[in-house]
């Protein structure tokens, strides 16, 4: 089941009338050798490294969808205010943090 989202704090047509709480989801992946090889080559010549771009798409997905599993276990009509954010957690390895407010219309 999918429920709606936002990055602002509404959804439009919908009247909030109860905030659940935040919900979260993460993930953490780690650099691949092979990749970092060939990033190093990249970054010779320039232009972008997609098998990175494609791994932290990846990981944003994932991070999503743990947040919205999260909005659905708690019964959420709706999830607002999302937001990503990134860190690393120690060396090769980051963490990705989808975020946002469960609501009930």
């Amino acid at each position: 089941m999918e429920i709606p989202t936002s990055t602002t704090s509404e959804i439009p047509g919908k009247k909030v009338k109860e905030v659940l709480g935040i919900v979260t989801g993460n993930t953490i992946r780690a650099r691949h050798v092979g990749r970092d090889i060939m990033a190093g080559l990249k970054n010779l010549v320039g232009g972008e490294i997609k098998s990175y771009t494609e791994m932290m798409t990846q990981s944003r997905e994932e991070a999503f969808n743990r947040m919205i599993n999260m909005a659905l276990d708690i019964k959420a009509d709706a999830v607002i205010n999302v937001r990503f954010t990134t860190s690393m957690v120690m060396g090769g390895a980051a963490e990705i943090l989808a975020y946002g407010t469960a609501v009930k219309f």
